[in-house]
């Protein structure tokens, strides 16, 4: 019988005691592209004036680079390691530590956007209170953009990706496996390996997540029954499925 590691097992280094690699393995100029194409989707959808916008899950800032060149941008995240990183990037942001299933802050903005942090929603009900949380955060007229990275029509079992990033003396490949050990539930691992070279040296890293996966049908019901209008959009090169939602 397929058993996957207990929860608690959960690592997520990567926003801890490994964070200082992100800005090495996910650099800000790779964001630059689909930042701008968000900003695009936004003010062709949105029914009111965009000046304001609330990223939920921003981790490291590196959407907010761009985000920030059209819109006065607030930023949430719940890993104090990725705040550090956003705020030494972007410190004209206002950025907040926060749990996006529960957030309650005491402005509206005229748009909304979570990326591929909603991945660590793993179950409907979760999904459904960060839905409920930026439909609360938006201004009538406004929009939410989020899309769902993986979906149970289009993960693929026990996939591979690897990427080689450097940066002055390090040299960082990272390796991932994506693997869903039970097909019946909604979630799915990740799996890192961090071969880390600085001036040659090998240093070997492993992390561990566990990720929400639903099918498309689940995110268009909830964000519905949330009380979007929703325009379905597929996001970027990737043709990730996407999701503007529209406060009415």
């Amino acid at each position: 019988m397929a058993t996957r590691l207990k929860q608690e097992k959960e690592q997520r280094r990567m926003y801890s005691e490994l964070v200082w690699t992100w800005p090495i393995i996910s650099p800000k100029e790779d964001y630059i592209k689909p930042a701008k194409e968000f900003v695009a989707m936004i003010k062709d959808s949105s029914l009111i004036k965009t000046k304001t916008l609330l990223h939920l899950g921003c981790g490291g800032g590196h959407f907010d680079y761009t985000f920030k060149k059209y819109f006065k941008v607030s930023g949430v995240d719940i890993s104090p390691g990725m705040l550090g990183l956003a705020r030494k990037l972007n410190p004209e942001v206002n950025y907040l530590i926060g749990d996006m299933r529960n957030l309650k802050l005491r402005n509206e903005f005229d748009a909304v956007i979570i990326a591929d942090s909603i991945s660590y929603m793993l179950n409907e009900r979760d999904l459904q209170k960060t839905f409920k949380t930026a439909f609360n955060h938006l201004k009538p007229g406004g929009v939410f953009a989020t899309y769902a990275e993986e979906t149970k029509e289009r993960f693929k079992h026990n996939s591979i990706y690897t990427t080689t990033h450097k940066q002055g003396n390090t040299e960082i490949t990272l390796i991932e496996n994506l693997y869903d050990a039970i097909p019946d539930d909604t979630l799915f691992e990740s799996a890192f390996v961090y071969l880390i070279r600085k001036k040659g040296s090998l240093t070997i890293e492993t992390d561990y997540h566990i990720l929400g996966l639903f099918s498309y049908n689940v995110w268009l019901k909830l964000l519905r029954k949330t009380g979007f209008k929703v325009i379905e959009k597929d996001f970027f090169k990737e043709k990730i499925p996407g999701f503007i939602g529209i406060k009415l």
